[in-house]
């Protein structure tokens, strides 16, 4: 008899008062129709920016001439992802003054090879508060994760740059190879590990980035 596969939704809980990066749009939502108010039906509505809760970015984020958000590969959101959980030493990196986590600090816990990459850093906004600050990856750094093979680089902190980078060079390092990434996951909950990961954008057309549901499962007992 096989053993039902646990499975994990890394995907924040749209709401108002998710927090957004300081700025941007913030989650709404309200009524257009309502039954109680004589509706035959209830009709709901929502505004926010693509970037509140978990989303991927498209190049179009960070290039004029970027790829929309209609245009994300789907194989890239969906296939075998490590979940590598930074030790305290490392998420302390996540001062100003550093350049940045580098390559030969993340490969001890890294396999050879990685297609999907998922940080648990703690610095999230699933609590309900906007870090201050978190730990992020250098562009050397992400160039040397593709040439193992990475297509996808997951965060649980708002973005995969730090946060008072203006140039998002990070980003950048990402789309100039091919690769993508996920912000905002919830990973409190899942240990490190191997799992398979689903995680869609939704096909909306000519924006930077796209809300996404992104789920885990563990491999098969």
């Amino acid at each position: 008899m096989s053993v039902p596969r646990t499975t994990y939704d890394i995907s924040l809980v749209l709401r108002p008062g998710v927090p957004e990066w300081p700025g941007d749009t913030p989650y709404s939502c309200g009524w257009t129709l309502r039954m109680e108010d004589g509706g035959g039906f209830n009709l709901s509505r929502i505004e926010m920016s693509p970037h509140v809760g978990t989303h991927a970015d498209a190049p179009l984020h960070v290039l004029a001439d970027g790829a929309a958000s209609e245009d994300f590969p789907l194989e890239v959101f969906r296939g075998p992802a490590h979940v590598v959980e930074l030790p305290d030493a490392l998420r302390e990196r996540a001062d100003l003054t550093e350049p940045g986590l580098g390559f030969a600090e993340l490969a001890p816990f890294l396999p050879d090879r990685v297609e999907r990459l998922l940080l648990r850093t703690g610095a999230t906004t699933a609590d309900g508060g906007f870090p201050a600050r978190w730990p992020a990856l250098t562009p050397a750094c992400i160039h040397a994760l593709c040439d193992r093979g990475l297509r996808l680089l997951g965060v649980d902190s708002p973005s995969v740059d730090p946060r008072e980078r203006r140039s998002l060079d990070t980003h950048a390092a990402l789309f100039a190879r091919g690769a993508y990434n996920l912000e905002n996951l919830d990973l409190r909950s899942v240990p490190a590990g191997v799992y398979e990961l689903v995680a869609y954008p939704l096909r909306l057309a000519g924006l930077d980035a796209a809300p996404v549901r992104a789920v885990l499962m563990a491999p098969e007992a």
